[in-house]
């Protein structure tokens, strides 16, 4: 007896745009987590161009531009921006990063990059330099405030208008606390005032004390939706000059730069450098200090370390694992009695597209997400 079998259906790549892609690179790495010097972001490309297929590397040299273009590629996530500085020429063929841009332009790859966004973020490049020494348990080396500039505005207004009054700041944009709207906290109290012979008070007279029953209303909104709450407010309110009060309120801090944490049993210098030699594949790893020293505490700091370690109080069982660093920075280092580990500046950054590339699939099914395998380290031991 024949039996019919029903060919296994493929399936089909679905279709995304760049603006889509950005967004899922957006939620991994908050723009807003980057450095105020950085340039991140989409740095070239049309918004609305169709994407299949996405290439991660650290640098977008030419070679890795020739192997995009090759594959067929929409879009490339460059770890360090190509663009950094403002330009004034886009020619190729020349020995600069913008040639690269101009080239994926060409060919219609956009160009994007995450850098210290990525660095910052969770799970981004420090957390997975920092899961390579074995630590478990991190906090950051500094905070970055995120979210937008927000401000609380109280105003005073009579029990019977509070209503109203709300109403209308609520219109104008106050009250919005993610997805909560119309968001207020209401006091009772005592307000005074004097009026002169000019004015015409609502409740009391003018030319003598009064003392009337009010109430507290507060409300927080955007800076930039002040003007228009306070216009608001002021229209709606039946005193002829109402009383307000505007308070800035800082903005949330969220882990930023480097991290730092425990290792979960003691290792010298030297055993912790031939692991991340090991686990990072880096070719060119540099030790500051003893290596057959004992350290308990890491400080992570992807790339170049420069100045971030040295904000916190540094011993001799600390150790500091970068990409780079340099020579005035490895002896005040020294001066600190502590070690420092250097894999190489891309070594370092490198680790965090393979978890990249899985969470990037994640968000973006039916996508090709692939790492270059042109991107290569700069630098070779002799």
């Amino acid at each position: 007896m024949a039996v019919s079998r029903k060919k296994p259906t493929r399936r089909k790549s679905t279709a995304m745009d760049v603006r889509t892609v950005c967004a899922a690179l957006q939620k991994l790495a908050p723009l807003e987590l980057a450095e105020g010097w950085d340039n991140v972001g989409l740095l070239a490309g049309d918004t609305e161009a169709a994407v299949k297929r996405v290439m991660l590397c650290i640098d977008l040299m030419p070679e890795v531009v020739t192997e995009a273009v090759a594959a067929k590629v929409q879009m490339v996530m460059a770890y360090h921006p190509p663009i950094f500085k403002a330009v004034s020429r886009l020619v190729a063929p020349a020995p600069t990063p913008e040639a690269s841009v101009h080239r994926c332009i060409a060919n219609g790859i956009a160009v994007y990059s995450m850098h210290t966004a990525l660095d910052a973020a969770e799970g981004g490049a420090n957390d997975v330099l920092a899961r390579l020494c074995g630590l478990s348990e991190t906090g950051p080396l500094e905070y970055t405030e995120t979210g937008a500039n927000q401000c609380k505005i109280a105003v005073f207004v009579p029990p019977d208008e509070t209503e109203r009054v709300a109403e209308a700041m609520f219109a104008a944009g106050a009250g919005r606390i993610g997805d909560y709207r119309k968001c207020s906290f209401r006091a009772p109290g005592t307000g005074t005032f004097f009026g002169t012979e000019s004015t015409n008070p609502t409740v009391g007279e003018s030319g003598r004390i009064e003392h009337v029953d009010e109430i507290r209303l507060e409300a927080v909104c955007a800076a930039d939706a002040l003007p228009a709450v306070i216009d608001a407010l002021v229209e709606a309110h039946s005193y002829e000059e109402p009383a307000y009060d505007i308070y800035t309120l800082g903005r949330r801090p969220t882990r930023g730069a480097g991290r730092v944490g425990r290792v979960p049993r003691p290792i010298t210098v030297g055993a912790l450098s031939r692991k991340l030699k090991r686990s990072a594949g880096a070719e060119c790893v540099s030790i500051v200090g003893d290596p057959q020293r004992t350290i308990r505490r890491v400080i992570v700091a992807v790339g170049a370390a420069g100045s971030l370690p040295f904000g916190i109080q540094l011993g001799p069982e600390d150790v500091i694992v970068t990409g780079e660093i340099r020579h005035h920075d490895a002896l005040a280092i020294r001066r600190r009695d502590c070690s420092a580990i250097a894999l190489s500046h891309w070594s370092s950054e490198r680790p965090v597209l393979e978890p990249l590339s899985a969470r990037l699939r994640a968000l973006l099914p039916g996508v090709d997400v692939r790492l270059s395998e042109r991107d290569a380290e700069p630098f070779h031991r002799g």
